[in-house]
């Protein structure tokens, strides 16, 4: 009962999701275009859920490109508004449309001659009818049971935001080295700016048997290097395979009988996933995010296996070992 109710929720958000598709049209366009040629900053505002997905809206613009601000509005009437000039685009956030605080601010945000857009489930509302670029963000219905808790709603009033932080990276020509510079000192700031070679563990410094190795022996390199696999090599030293913990878990629940006298070939997963050395480490890590791994085989042009690079070390967790060192 409790799995099937979570796995309707998701479908509910994820269908409110695709419903999404059919609401960017010309508006959605026109507001991109809005931002582009602004001087200012987009500035979003909204309060209780739709304030927070403001904030990560907010958080996702600024990182990508686009400045931008959130604007509380019961501070803006305090003294925040201070922070709004004529050249910023006013992104207002409300599913109703019909949020006094919000909608208050409006005439202020047309004083200082900025634009209004706005994201919102109901077209006909208050803050559509004030604003100069109206989003449908609206959804068939609350995964919340009792249709009071913001849930698809939020979900869709994120994604849509999603979609114009995107769109925007696209239209602005933002590229990598403009995102590494607005993140300097963070994980992601490192993750850019180096690449698999300069972290990576060595050849001798990880785990891996030959093929025919018994898999006893590789249980043993296993617990030897505690990297949580261990990598299959051919007579050339091509990546033929890969065993981890996991593997061996299950083979250990199973209670095969025949399980001492196993070669690795038998358990082992083959041709698995790898990059070259000369791959910056986001690519590393999009690729373990993905597929929710923690060691990924480095090769070369050939297949040659050439190190190892170890999630833990990819965050920074720990000091990070240049050029193989320090273990």
């Amino acid at each position: 009962m409790i799995i099937d109710e979570a796995i309707e929720v998701l479908k509910t958000e994820a269908q409110s999701i695709l419903d999404l598709t059919r609401c960017i049209d010309e508006s959605f366009e026109k507001a991109v275009e809005l931002i582009c040629a602004s001087g200012g900053r987009v500035i979003v505002s909204g309060i209780g859920k739709s304030g927070l997905i403001g904030r990560k809206i907010v958080a996702t613009l600024s990182s990508t490109g686009t400045r931008a601000l959130f604007l509380h509005p019961v501070e803006a009437v305090h003294g925040d508004l201070g922070n709004v000039t004529g050249q910023d685009v006013f992104l207002a956030i409300s599913n109703s449309g019909e949020t006094e605080e919000l909608n208050q601010l409006l005439p202020t945000i047309r004083e200082f001659g900025c634009p209004i857009v706005s994201f919102t489930g109901n077209p006909e509302s208050f803050m559509a009818r004030a604003s100069d670029i109206v989003i449908n963000t609206g959804v068939k219905k609350e995964a919340c049971p009792l249709g009071l808790a913001p849930t698809s709603s939020t979900t869709a009033q994120l994604a849509m935001g999603d979609a114009l932080a995107v769109v925007l990276i696209n239209k602005k020509q933002f590229k990598k080295v403009d995102f590494q510079k607005s993140h300097p000192g963070g994980m992601l700031g490192q993750r850019l700016s180096l690449k698999a070679r300069e972290i990576m563990f060595s050849t001798k410094q990880s785990p891996a048997v030959p093929v025919g190795t018994a898999m006893t022996d590789a249980i043993t390199e296993v617990e030897k290097y505690r990297m949580g696999a261990v990598f299959i090599l051919d007579a050339d030293h091509r990546l033929c395979g890969i065993i981890t913990d996991g593997d061996i878990r299950h083979m250990v629940a199973k209670a095969d009988t025949g399980f001492s006298a196993m070669n690795v070939e038998t358990a082992m997963t083959r041709s698995p996933l790898n990059i070259s050395e000369d791959s910056f480490l986001y690519e590393a890590l999009n690729l373990m995010e993905k597929n929710q791994i923690t060691v990924l085989p480095v090769v070369d042009h050939d297949g040659r296996f050439q190190g190892m690079l170890h999630l833990h070390d990819i965050l920074g967790k720990g000091e990070f070992k240049f050029n193989g060192g320090g273990k």
